[in-house]
């Protein structure tokens, strides 16, 4: 079965083989050349840096090696399996151990918590409105689009991952054009104000579009240099950005481009970890959200910056997050983080709420003033209206 990860080092997406047992441990970046551990759910990807095949003798003795210790934990696995299989009847007719969430925090003050009440699963709380696109690299069609803007006029702007690629179609759909911003490096972060000026993230540099044409309006000027990883527009028509070079900062920048604030180790400070994947969303008092996806966590700044709370953190049940990638405010206040899982929802203090599953993995999310979730989902782009 082909699966895809993230290069920890270049960003690039890295796709693989997993035999039958699982025991596919490495993988190699196509783009940075770097051999890589293949995540899993307990452990992100990691840069091995190992290369044998132009080792010589030494490299063949190192192979050996490898197949020594690899054939056990290969066999391990294997028997784990099969007795994974023999003993399902068995663990089904157990019946599970329960926790009380109301009791068991999940962050600072409590916040994260599952309050009494809350739903672990809505099919109801949001409905597929419409869906365009379909896999292929013709108009209209995605290969890997991963974000997603809207500007004032309902222009829905799509970003491709790999090559460059922003398609542009109006608010029912229908393509209208298509530019191409740099093609060899990934597309890290998409975002529109509402006068149809698109902000690009590429090699850590935030540059500024025209909507209609793609044409370039100029790159952002920042003194701290190159190391953006995403962006979000504001009200008020400026926009914040998460900034990782050296530290984990969050800048707000006015409509005009010039910084007005800046929070440092925005993740880092506030948890005691570092994070090297920050995604951002705002709400429409100008508070500021910021998905640490290293962290397993949202926290929540202040218009003036300070910090505020966290929830979330690593694990599976309801309020946690497992391998989660993008976050989005509505305009009632409530927080959306989708991962494998699903759509998470969080009321504005951080209380989980519910979940939904789109179709697909949602890897963008954006609102637009009818409260309409639009979802980036790899080939196709669905628009979902929530109900409750």
């Amino acid at each position: 079965m082909l699966e895809t990860f993230q290069c920890p080092k270049c960003g690039a997406p890295v796709s693989y083989e997993r035999d039958v047992v699982g025991a596919n441990l490495t993988a190699k970046c196509s783009y940075c050349n770097s051999s890589l551990s293949v995540p899993t759910a307990l452990r992100p990807a990691q840069v091995i840096n190992i290369d044998l095949r132009n080792a010589g003798a030494g490299g063949k003795i190192v192979k050996w090696i490898l197949v020594i210790v690899l054939v056990p934990v290969i066999g391990l696995i294997v028997g784990a399996i099969a007795l994974g299989g023999f003993m399902a009847p068995f663990l089904r007719s157990t019946p599970p151990v329960m926790t009380n969430p109301t009791t068991a925090p999940r962050g600072p003050s409590g916040l994260g918590v599952v309050p009494p009440g809350s739903k672990d699963s809505s099919p109801t709380f949001a409905t597929l409105a419409f869906k365009f696109g379909e896999e292929g690299i013709g108009p209209g069609m995605f290969k890997d689009a991963r974000s997603i803007a809207l500007d004032g006029a309902g222009n829905i702007y799509v970003g491709e991952y790999i090559g460059g690629r922003i398609q542009v179609f109006d608010s029912t759909g229908k393509f209208v054009t298509q530019w191409i911003v740099d093609p060899k490096m990934p597309l890290r972060g998409l975002a529109a104000d509402r006068k149809g000026t698109v902000y690009v993230v590429q090699r850590g540099k935030i540059t500024r579009h025209e909507g209609e044409s793609g044409s370039v309006l100029g790159e952002v000027a920042f003194a701290g240099g190159w190391g953006f990883d995403d962006l979000r527009t504001t009200p008020d028509g400026g926009f914040v950005a998460a900034w990782y070079r050296n530290r984990d900062d969050i800048v707000r920048f006015n409509s005009s481009g010039q910084v007005v604030q800046t929070i440092r180790q925005a993740i880092s400070g506030a948890s005691g970890d570092s994070e090297l994947d920050t995604k951002v969303a705002v709400d429409g008092l100008g508070n500021i959200y910021a998905l640490g996806t290293f962290n397993n966590a949202v926290f929540k700044f202040g218009p003036d910056g300070k910090f505020l709370t966290r929830f979330g953190d690593a694990g599976e049940q309801p309020g946690q997050f497992r391998a989660a990638y993008s976050i989005a405010v509505d305009g009632k206040g409530r927080v959306y983080v989708s991962d494998i899982k699903g759509i998470q929802v969080f009321d504005t203090n951080g209380r989980y709420l519910t979940v939904f599953k789109p179709e697909g993995m949602a890897f963008g999310m954006v609102f637009n003033d009818k409260g309409e979730l639009f979802i980036a989902g790899r080939t196709k782009v669905l628009r979902y209206s929530i109900n409750e």
